[in-house]
């Protein structure tokens, strides 16, 4: 061990020597705190970095170490370290960023404990120290290496350094009112440079669904497997187990209307509005029959179900989105004004900012006045994106210069 050349055997013990440094300075010092990192900071620690590979590069044959780091035992070595730590990382529950981590060691948190941020930069210095020693040559052979290897260092630096930078937020918007302000995820109120007025709001249901319930336990039955009925189009009748069900009206659009001995509901067509049915529920098997109306509610409306037996009733549970998106108008510091619909995984994009559909005001269902967004912004990301592409290109050189090996070698 440590007689030269260095091999795998070194760089195994090098990776448990910054493992345990690691783990000394999380339970001493504590975990990294990103936010610290936030620019002008990453941008000087950036150039800081490279000026330390440069330098490390022309002491290479003086300093044996910096040498070594430029081969491929050290980079298979850091990476294995750096797969390890990963696949911890995936048997671990994370804690949200911004939270401390729930454990001692910081496996919690693994993007800001310092094991993990030691090993990884090992792994980068060694991945740069490599594309210092093979040089910048213009040759077919060595364009693809440079492109995968400059592309991935490009893609690992800033998407961490980056981090510090992104910033995620929460802003909830009322029908017709311009919101500019958001709150991180400590509940900090922040000021944005944009606004968003909430046009309009809506929601695509599935068809409602009715199902039976335990009357002490509300739980729908069988317990294991649920059964329902979906009230689609046209349908006018079905089964729940030994119940045969048969609808003679359907109102979609309805509101409940108390009478002197029962409820019952008629055409509404305002907010608030819910599904209804009457229905006739015959059991097969001691021929007793019921029948009532039945609905799901809503915030304006209570729900109706119809008690068949003394162990069952039949419900309609809430209707289960399929769809919903939000009409907004977007106003910027320029004098922009941007309108769209924003919906999930749909989001909209106006300066730097990605704006998601996050939820509504679910008491309310599909007649929420209230619309949430998560807003995203990570000014970073187009150089992370420049280092994939890199090594999309590489890819495709390496696979171009494959392709003429193969006919030089025919020919």
């Amino acid at each position: 061990m440590w007689s030269k050349p260095w091999s795998y055997k070194e760089g195994l013990v090098i990776g448990a020597g910054l493992l345990v440094i690691g783990l000394l300075l999380q339970m001493t010092v504590g975990a990294i705190h990103w936010d610290l990192f936030a620019c002008p900071v990453n941008v000087i620690v950036l150039v800081v970095y490279i000026i330390a590979l440069v330098a490390m590069h022309l002491l290479r044959k003086r300093v044996y170490l910096f040498g070594w780091l430029s081969h491929y035992s050290a980079a298979v070595s850091s990476l294995l370290w750096v797969v390890g730590m990963t696949v911890v990382m995936g048997l671990i529950r994370q804690a949200p960023s911004g939270h401390a981590p729930a454990d001692l060691l910081g496996f919690s948190q693994m993007i800001s404990s310092w094991p993990f941020v030691l090993l990884y930069f090992w792994m980068v210095t060694a991945l740069g120290l490599t594309i210092l020693r093979t040089g910048f040559s213009l040759k077919i052979s060595r364009i693809s290496f440079l492109l995968n290897h400059i592309g991935l260092f490009i893609a690992l630096i800033t998407a961490t350094l980056g981090n510090a930078d992104m910033q995620r937020l929460k802003m909830t918007t009322r029908m017709g009112s311009a919101e500019w302000r958001a709150t991180d995820d400590k509940g900090q109120l922040i000021e944005l440079p944009l606004a968003i007025e909430l046009k309009d709001f809506t929601i695509d249901e599935y068809p409602p669904k009715l199902m039976l319930i335990d009357n002490e336990t509300g739980r729908t039955l069988p317990e294991k497997s649920p059964v329902h009925v979906l009230l689609e189009e046209r349908v006018t009748n079905g089964s729940l187990q030994d119940w045969q069900l048969t609808i003679e009206q359907s109102i979609p659009m309805a509101a409940s209307v108390a009478t002197e001995d029962t409820l019952k509901f008629t055409e509404f067509h305002s907010m608030g509005a819910t599904y209804a049915v009457y229905l006739k529920a015959v059991n097969q098997k001691t021929q007793t029959t019921k029948e009532g109306w039945v609905s799901c509610g809503s915030f304006l409306f209570p729900y109706k179900a119809i008690r068949l037996d003394s162990l069952t009733s039949i419900v309609m549970p809430e209707r289960e989105p399929q769809r919903f998106a939000s009409e907004v108008k977007i106003y910027t510091q320029e004098g922009t004004i941007t309108e769209g619909t924003i919906e999930v995984n749909r989001p909209m994009e106006i300066e730097g900012w990605k704006i998601y559909q996050l939820s509504y005001d679910e008491t309310k269902g599909r007649w929420s006045d209230v619309s949430v967004f998560e807003l995203v912004r990570d000014p970073w990301l187009p150089v992370v994106y420049t280092g994939i592409i890199m090594m999309m290109a590489g890819a495709i050189c390496l696979f171009v210069s494959a392709q003429k090996r193969k006919e030089e070698d025919k020919a």
